[in-house]
């Protein structure tokens, strides 16, 4: 598959060695291209920095706001239409995006919608990869409870690294892959609890949707930044039309498929508040954080920036809802915390 060929190159500044090469041979006009390199590389790294920032701020809340958005500890209001507001607000917010850049620059061949087959057939795959795990994840709990599905949710750690590997080919170095596995750990430490033993009682079929939930999220994330990156130069919002479009569609027939009865009986908005607008906006912006991330970044980045927004929650829950942090916190932020500089280490021994 073509998407597998994609050359480090096309991420964290690995032009810059091309650049110097072009530059050799050219007299004094090319010194200033010389002196513009640091600021170019300087400017990737602060955009990098914000959208990252900005990710694990918004995932942060995101749990939040979710738990204000129930009502006697349940949804009043349907997911799948929510979902699906979400895909619409994305799609809407990267269309006014892209007028604002056609007003300033004009149309180009980089940020029009027009696009080929060949281009565009490959983006319901995601759309049709996460449509089919959100699934799962109503089922999972005939086999685990909630807090063991938290746990096993940190599978997803493990399968990103590995299918960043086999399709982007990308290499991690040792120190980077043990930082990965305390990462892991670090992030289920922080979330044991008295019924957390209950997880090693899950059933067969239990396990089994835990693995297939983890690596259709973790195959769903790093192809979607195969295809983002495929093309370094199209504007990410044309790219992030494309994705919600179709995930808009595939929302669409989970609404058919799950609560088509309750939406013709009570209404598309029955049981929205002001949380749940605001839960919407929150999931909206977060999902572009994420597609900016695996443009200008990697799923690496996106997998450390949300292992610390469960962190801030946990924190951040304790004013809000009286949580009571655990000594098992405290050694799981711990150790996601040597995570972190562990894996920005390994990038010196790559």
């Amino acid at each position: 598959m073509e998407y597998r060929k994609i050359k480090d190159e096309d991420n964290d500044g690995g032009t810059l060695s091309n650049d110097i090469e072009n530059l050799r041979g050219i007299g004094f006009s090319g010194v200033a291209s010389v002196s513009n390199v640091p600021q170019r590389e300087q400017a990737k790294w602060k955009r990098k920095t914000v959208v990252t920032v900005a990710l694990t701020f918004l995932t942060s809340s995101q749990a939040i706001l979710i738990v204000w958005s129930k009502r006697a500890g349940k949804y009043e209001y349907s997911v799948t239409t929510a979902n699906f507001l979400v895909e619409t607000l994305k799609c809407a917010l990267s269309l006014a995006a892209l007028a604002r850049i056609w007003k300033s620059e004009g149309v180009t061949e980089d940020n029009r919608l027009s696009t080929t087959l060949d281009e565009v057939i490959v983006y319901p795959i995601p759309a049709l990869l996460y449509l089919v795990k959100n699934l799962l994840q109503y089922y999972i709990f005939a086999y685990v409870d909630a807090p063991g599905y938290q746990i096993l949710k940190n599978l997803n750690i493990i399968s990103t690294g590995v299918l960043y590997r086999i399709i982007l080919k990308k290499k991690l170095s040792d120190i980077q892959w043990a930082a990965f596995i305390l990462l892991c750990a670090g992030c289920t430490t922080a979330q044991l609890n008295s019924r957390s033993d209950h997880v090693l009682q899950t059933s067969l079929p239990g396990w089994i949707m835990a693995i297939v939930m983890a690596l259709l999220s973790g195959f769903a994330g790093v192809y979607t930044e195969a295809i983002i990156k495929k093309r370094p130069s199209r504007n990410i919002n044309v790219q992030n039309f494309w994705l919600y479009i179709f995930g808009m569609a595939f929302n669409a027939i989970a609404i058919l498929i799950q609560d088509f009865d309750a939406v013709m009986n009570k209404g598309f908005f029955h049981g929205y508040s002001i949380i749940t607008t605001l839960m919407i906006l929150n999931h909206a912006l977060s999902g572009i954080a994420v597609s900016m991330v695996m443009k200008y970044a990697d799923n690496i980045v996106k997998v450390y920036s949300t292992s610390v927004a469960m962190l801030l929650t946990a924190v951040v829950s304790v004013f809000l809802f009286g949580f009571n942090l655990t000594l098992a916190f405290f050694l799981g932020a711990t150790v996601v915390s040597v995570s972190v500089y562990l894996h920005s280490a390994g990038k010196l021994q790559r």
